[in-house]
C-alpha cells in the first residue's frame, strides 16, 4: 500500500477529531464562499451596466431635481442630442409597503412613454406593457417583487408615502422580467403623470434624472459633453455620466467595507490554517513512536514528511468538498434568494460564482499543505531510536 493511501486512511484513526477539524474548515469555507459571493454580487450591477446607457442628473447633487422640461432637448421637441436614440425621465418614489415597512425594494415614477426603450433589459410582454400605458394608475413590479408580496397582475396595491406623503393606490399592469445581472428584479415603476398630477402645484414638473441610450458607446464622452454644454447656461446646469460610471461611484462610498469584507475573508482562511495546523502538530506528537518504527523499517525523511502533509490534504480538501456542499443550498438558494427579494437594489443578483467555488476548494488544499509544513519538517527531521523511545 502507497503512503498517501496510509495517510488518507490514518484520518479515520481519531474520527471526533477529524470530524471537528473537517466541521471548523468546512465553516470556514462557507464563510469565505459567502464573502466572496457578497462582494461579487455588489459589484456586479457595475460590472454588467449597460454599456451604452447614460444618466444626467443636477450638477450639484442626484437628489436635487431637474425641471421636466429638459426632456425637451432629448425627445425631439427642441431637437435631440446627436447619438441619443431613446431618453426618459423618472424620480424617485421612496414609498414603501403600508404593513411589511422593513421590507426596502425601489420605486420610481416614470415616462411611461419611452421608459423601457431605454430598459429594453427589463423585458415586458407587449400586451402588459400597452395595457400599463392605458392605465393611470398602472405600475409594471419586477418578478422577485411580485413573488415576495404576491402580487399578481389586476391586483390593487396601496403603498405609504414617504418622500410623498399620503396612501398611493396602484394596479399591477404587468410584471417584468430581466436578462441581465445587473437589474434588480424587484423594482416597481409606476406613471409620473400620476405622481405629477396629485401634488401641489409648486412641487410640479420635476423630476429625478433622465436616463438615455446612446447608439454607439464609443461616443459616450462627446455626447455626454454636448449634454452638459447645452444645460451650462441654464439656471440648473446638469452633470451626465455613464451608467458603469454612476455605479462604481455609488460604490466607491462602500470601498471600506468592500475593503474590510477582503481582509475578513482571509482572516477566515488564516484561522482555518491555523486550526489544521494544531490538529496536525498533535497528530504528530501521538505518532511519534510510529514515525520511528517506519524509520526503522526503511522508510526516509520526506516519506515521513509526505505522510503527514498527505494526511492535512486530505482533512483539508474533506472539509473544503463539506463546505462547498453546505454553501449552495445554504447560500445560493437560501440567503442569495432572500437577499435578490429584499435588497436587490444592492444584489441584483446573487449567486456563487464559479471561480470562487474554485479557488475555495484550491486554497483549503493549498493553506492544509501549508499548515502542514512545520509538523512535517519536525517528524522528518525525527531520530528513530530516540522516537522510538518516546511514549507520544
Amino acid at each position: 500500500m502507497r503512503l498517501l493511501d496510509l495517510a488518507v486512511k490514518n484520518v479515520r484513526r481519531n474520527r471526533l477529531r477529524t470530524a471537528l477539524t473537517v466541521a471548523g474548515v468546512a465553516t470556514a469555507i462557507l464563510a469565505f464562499v459567502f464573502l466572496r459571493t457578497g462582494i461579487t454580487a455588489w459589484t456586479s450591477a457595475a460590472d454588467n451596466a449597460a454599456a451604452d446607457r447614460l444618466s444626467t442628473s443636477h450638477r450639484v447633487t442626484f437628489i436635487m431635481p431637474l425641471p421636466k422640461r429638459y426632456i425637451e432637448y432629448f425627445d425631439g421637441t427642441r431637437g435631440r442630442f446627436e447619438g441619443v436614440d431613446a431618453a426618459a425621465y423618472a424620480v424617485w418614489f421612496g414609498a414603501r409597503h403600508p404593513v411589511q415597512t422593513d421590507q426596502f425594494f425601489a420605486n420610481f415614477a416614470v415616462q411611461a412613454e419611452t421608459f423601457f426603450d431605454v430598459y429594453p433589459d427589463m423585458i415586458v410582454p407587449p400586451q402588459d406593457l400597452a395595457r400599463w400605458k392605458e392605465t393611470r394608475r398602472g405600475a409594471v413590479v419586477g418578478q422577485a417583487l411580485a413573488q415576495k408580496f404576491g402580487w399578481k397582475i389586476g391586483d390593487i396595491v396601496r403603498l405609504e408615502g414617504t418622500i410623498y406623503p399620503g396612501e398611493w393606490e396602484f394596479e399591477v399592469s404587468a410584471i417584468y422580467e430581466t436578462k441581465t445581472r445587473a437589474v434588480d428584479r424587484s423594482q416597481f415603476v409606476f406613471h409620473w403623470d400620476y405622481l405629477n398630477e396629485s401634488l401641489p402645484e409648486p412641487q410640479r414638473g420635476q423630476i429625478g434624472w433622465i436616463a438615455t441610450r446612446v447608439s454607439d458607446p464609443t461616443r459616450s464622452a462627446a455626447i455626454i459633453t454636448a449634454i452638459d454644454a447645452k444645460f451650462e447656461g441654464f439656471d440648473v446646469q446638469t452633470r451626465t455620466v455613464t451608467e458603469k460610471a454612476a455605479q462604481t461611484q455609488f460604490l466607491a462610498g462602500f470601498s471600506a467595507l468592500l475593503r474590510a469584507l477582503d481582509v475578513v475573508s482571509v482572516v477566515i482562511l488564516l484561522i482555518m490554517m491555523l486550526i489544521l495546523g494544531n490538529t496536525i502538530a498533535m497528530g504528530v506528537r501521538e505518532r511519534t513512536r510510529e514515525y520511528g518504527v517506519l524509520m526503522a523499517l526503511g522508510f526516509r525523511p520526506h516519506h515521513i514528511a509526505v505522510f503527514v502533509v498527505g494526511e492535512a490534504l486530505a482533512v483539508g480538501l474533506l472539509g473544503g468538498v463539506l463546505g462547498l456542499m453546505l454553501a449552495y443550498p445554504i447560500i445560493q438558494y437560501g440567503m442569495g434568494r432572500w437577499l435578490e427579494e429584499n435588497m436587490g437594489a444592492f444584489f441584483p443578483y446573487f449567486r456563487i460564482p464559479p471561480h470562487v467555488s474554485l479557488v475555495a476548494l484550491g486554497l483549503s488544499a493549498l493553506l492544509a499543505t501549508i499548515a502542514a509544513v512545520l509538523p512535517a519538517l519536525a517528524a522528518s527531521r525525527l531520530n528513530a531510536t530516540e522516537a522510538l523511545r518516546r511514549l507520544g
